[in-house]
């Protein structure tokens, strides 16, 4: 087997590996050493264990996470309604002079972001008075969030809006009330920063084979990618982030693609005059509804908080972020190679088979991809079986047609079974 994290026991099942352990309000971290790790743990909101929720289903596990709340702390406002006549609303703390954006869900299957933000507006309602972390962001900052820009497609758990239009490249004709929402806030904030949260394809890794778990971005503001000063400090916020989760996930941090894409909001948010920084949450091992990403992305936004708050991002160094490897995208998820084929009538073949998942995040759904010499090609796993025998259920090995198969031992159907993919015989 190559790579550190490699999931055999959840794959001779083919069966999602449990979520990380959930804690209600109030438990202890296992490991408390970090502040925002901590507060990621003890303000945890309830109802958000899986990473598919809709618009109602969110705002009903963030309203009774807030329901015993009197602070006043936070502010929940209406900003507009989605096509299909949702609510999108703005979350807002603190009363500094710097204004800061956070929106997610702009896509409507990418909730990592969401669920982190949930626990984040939960810390900023319920902490105690004496948390100077917190009195420090809302002394210095205002934070407005949105937590689920588009609902409708959240709904569907789609990409897209009910309109079928990516609301990420609406940024110019704004033809979208999720998109007009977006630029209107940040207009009306004049937002000093802003962060764009997304999930990004689970098929990405390093150039050493690790999964990336998260992706950073200072996003260009012209063709030539230059570096003005508004995109000089989201880099160097990036530098804040990266440096915060280097000790959690090191080797799994990675560079997002710079390349100019003039009708994206992060993008423009930089023409625009606002700082931004594109987190995208790619995937962990064992991790299938996301709840150890969601407790890095609170890690990574309070770190990132703080440095704007205390104005440190200014002396962060920037390799930090500029030496981060670019995203490696990956077209397979399984590789099985060194093996040998058994066919049906006996006979075996040194042939590599690849595996897609349909849902490559939970490991269900395998599909065939590519068969034959597959020296070279690389895979989110790989697993090497030399010496054992690849024993398909089907009489052909068909691209795209469900995989079920085993790897026994020996050349026969009865020998000893090491490992399962897809359903049992």
């Amino acid at each position: 087997m190559t790579g550190p994290r490699t999931r055999l026991l959840c794959l001779m099942v083919l069966s999602a590996c449990a979520p990380a352990g959930h804690l209600a309000t109030g438990a202890q971290a296992p490991c408390c050493g970090d502040r925002g790790l901590a507060i990621a743990y003890q303000y945890r909101v309830e109802g958000l264990e899986q990473r598919r929720f809709d618009h109602s289903e969110y705002w009903k596990a963030l309203d009774a996470a807030l329901v015993a709340d009197r602070s006043g702390r936070v502010r929940v406002t209406p900003l507009g309604r989605s096509i299909e006549g949702r609510a999108i609303n703005a979350v807002t703390t603190g009363v500094g002079p710097t204004s800061v954006l956070l929106w997610s869900q702009m896509h409507g299957d990418e909730s990592t972001a969401s669920m982190s933000l949930a626990d984040l507006i939960h810390w900023f309602a319920a902490s105690p008075d004496a948390d100077t972390l917190r009195r420090t962001l809302e002394r210095h900052l205002t934070i407005t969030m949105i937590p689920m820009l588009n609902p409708d497609g959240a709904q569907r758990f789609i990409r897209h809006n009910a309109l079928g239009v990516d609301v990420n490249r609406d940024a110019l004709r704004l033809a979208t009330p999720e998109g007009r929402v977006l630029k209107a806030v940040r207009d009306s904030l004049d937002a000093d920063f802003g962060f764009n949260l997304h999930d990004q394809g689970p098929r990405s890794a390093g150039p050493d084979g690790d999964l990336v778990a998260v992706a950073l971005l200072a996003p260009a503001a012209d063709e030539e990618r230059t570096w003005g000063p508004v995109r000089q400090r989201a880099r160097q916020v990036a530098a804040v982030i990266a440096g915060a989760l280097q000790a959690e996930i090191p080797g799994s941090i990675a560079r997002y693609d710079d390349s100019f894409t003039p009708r994206a909001f992060g993008d423009n948010m930089q023409i625009w005059g606002t700082a931004t920084v594109l987190i995208e949450s790619g995937m962990l091992p064992d991790d299938p509804e996301k709840q150890e990403l969601r407790r890095l992305n609170v890690l990574a936004l309070l770190a990132a908080l703080e440095s704007i708050a205390d104005g440190s991002f200014e002396s962060a160094p920037g390799a930090a972020y500029d030496d981060l490897p670019l995203n490696v995208g990956l077209t397979n998820d399984l590789l099985l190679t060194g093996g040998r084929v058994v066919m049906g009538g006996g006979e075996s073949f040194p042939v590599d088979v690849a595996v897609v998942f349909d849902d490559p995040i939970a490991r269900t759904g395998p599909r065939y991809g590519q068969i034959g010499d597959l020296s070279g090609v690389r895979a989110v796993e790989t697993i090497d079986v030399s010496g054992l025998f690849i024993h398909p259920d089907s009489d052909l090995l068909i691209r795209g047609e469900p995989a079920y198969l085993s790897v026994r031992r020996g050349v026969t159907s009865g020998s000893e079974q090491v490992l399962r993919v897809g359903a049992e015989d």
